[in-house]
């Protein structure tokens, strides 16, 4: 019964979720979904290796982007690409 007992514990449990080291998690992305799966913002690397944040808006319409490696450090783009406001 005791062996019975400790087995179905390890096997029906829930396991713990651990961090991939001591320092932290790691990864190249980090992505907020609303309930419809849709990425809502965004933590990561583009394409160059230039690190950003995404926001966009419920209706998708508008993109608040951070990058300290953009010459324009602060973007509200349009979803036609049209950048209705930055900041240096």
């Amino acid at each position: 019964g005791i062996i019975g007992g400790g087995l179905s514990y390890l096997l029906f449990s829930p396991l713990s979720v651990q961090a991939q080291s001591p320092n932290g998690v790691h990864a190249e992305e980090f992505l907020l979904l609303d309930v419809h799966g849709r990425a809502r913002a965004g933590l990561g690397l583009d394409a160059k290796g230039e690190v950003g944040l995404v926001l966009r808006s419920k209706d998708g319409n508008r993109t608040l982007t951070l990058s300290p490696d953009d010459p324009s450090v602060i973007k509200l783009v349009e979803r036609g690409g049209r950048i209705l406001w930055s900041a240096p």
